[in-house]
């Protein structure tokens, strides 16, 4: 009803619809994962992807980037490798 009076509403929810698709098909696919942790892993994966996804990023180049330099990182720092912070080198 709101969409009739005020133009800034959507008529449909296909941009919603799209964005959260591939969430909804990872959830099936935990349903495969072998193991809790494992569907965790996957969870964990999809979230990293989908956040270089909104920052447009690329998550073969943050991916390739982050296993590169991990091992000289300290703990207390990793948080600069999440895409968010991450700037390549």
């Amino acid at each position: 009803k709101y969409y009739i009076n005020d133009g800034r509403y959507e008529i449909d929810n296909n941009n919603i619809e799209n964005a959260i698709r591939p969430l909804a098909i990872g959830r099936k696919n935990y349903l495969f994962a072998g193991s809790h942790e494992s569907a965790q892993n996957i969870a964990m994966f999809y979230s990293f992807f989908a956040t270089c996804k909104t920052l447009n990023i690329n998550p073969y180049h943050w991916l390739t980037d982050v296993i590169e330099r991990i091992p000289e990182y300290k703990a207390n720092k990793l948080a600069e490798l999440l895409p968010q912070n991450w700037s390549k080198r």
